[in-house]
């Protein structure tokens, strides 16, 4: 009977135990599940870049970097003074006016030299001089003008013909040049109306440091860089109208040149075909 009442007391004390183990290893699980979340629930949450806000400064620094070239020729113009800027613009609109209109007429003057004195070979051997009249006024330019009073003088012997050339020439040579001394003035005239605009600046800027009765390098810089502007402008204008001029001069020789080596070999060309005399 005591063996009995042992072994029923041995069952159930390992019943206990082994109840009592299962509750530790439930108890772990539990604790490490929340040790698992608390550590999921610990981690850092992705950080969240602040969108960038654009100031109205940045954006005027912006659009002040990207002012286009005329802009900027806009605000130093005013910067300069308008009373003295307006002249120097208009020293420049004028010079390229004339500037361009007589680069259009020095083309369209040029004249196939070879091809004229060609035709008229052939229109003499044909026609005579009436025929060489005609193909020369038919052709534009001063080289078949100058050809047009030589065969007009031809019967008045080969003399008169150089001398009609010469003569002739020497007015179209004047219709060539026509407008040039107008550039020429404006060339000369634009630098000095930006010198004198400057030099009425730093009489102004001398002006505002006496009123203000201190040398601030505030008022020196702004009086001179306002008084400078009339000059760079009136510099400019100076130089880009001397580059047309000496364009025009260059092409301007260059016609006179054919009209005279046309005229020379027309002299030759009426000599060859004994037309000197002839009505």
């Amino acid at each position: 009977m005591k063996k009995l009442f042992t072994l029923l007391a041995l069952v159930g004390v390992l019943t206990l135990g082994y109840q009592a183990k299962a509750q530790d290893e439930s108890m772990d699980t539990d604790t490490s599940s929340t040790t698992v979340d608390s550590t999921v629930a610990e981690e850092p949450e992705p950080v969240v870049e602040e969108p960038t806000v654009v100031t109205e400064t940045a954006v005027e620094d912006e659009a002040t970097e990207d002012l286009s070239f005329h802009q900027t020729i806009k605000e130093k113009f005013i910067e300069g003074g308008v009373e003295w800027m307006t002249p120097v613009l208009i020293c420049l609109i004028l010079g390229l006016a004339i500037a361009i209109e007589r680069i259009i007429t020095l083309n369209m003057a040029t004249t196939n030299t070879d091809k004229l004195l060609a035709n008229v070979e052939d229109a003499l051997a044909n026609g005579g001089i009436e025929a060489a009249k005609e193909v020369t006024r038919n052709t534009r330019g001063p080289v078949a003008s100058i050809f047009t009073q030589g065969l007009m003088r031809m019967s008045e012997g080969i003399e008169m013909v150089e001398k009609s050339i010469i003569a002739y020439g020497s007015v179209e040579m004047g219709r060539l040049e026509r407008g040039l001394v107008w550039i020429s003035l404006f060339i000369a005239l634009a630098p000095m109306l930006g010198f004198t605009g400057t030099v009425i600046g730093m009489i102004g800027a001398f002006d505002a440091i006496e009123a203000a009765g201190d040398i601030s390098p505030q008022i020196v810089a702004n009086g001179i860089k306002v008084a400078l502007l009339t000059t760079v402008a009136g510099l400019f204008v100076g130089i880009i109208l001397q580059i047309f001029y000496n364009y025009l001069v260059s092409k301007i020789d260059s016609l006179v040149n054919q009209m005279e080596d046309a005229s020379i070999s027309l002299v030759d060309l009426l000599v060859k075909h004994k037309l000197t005399g002839r009505a």
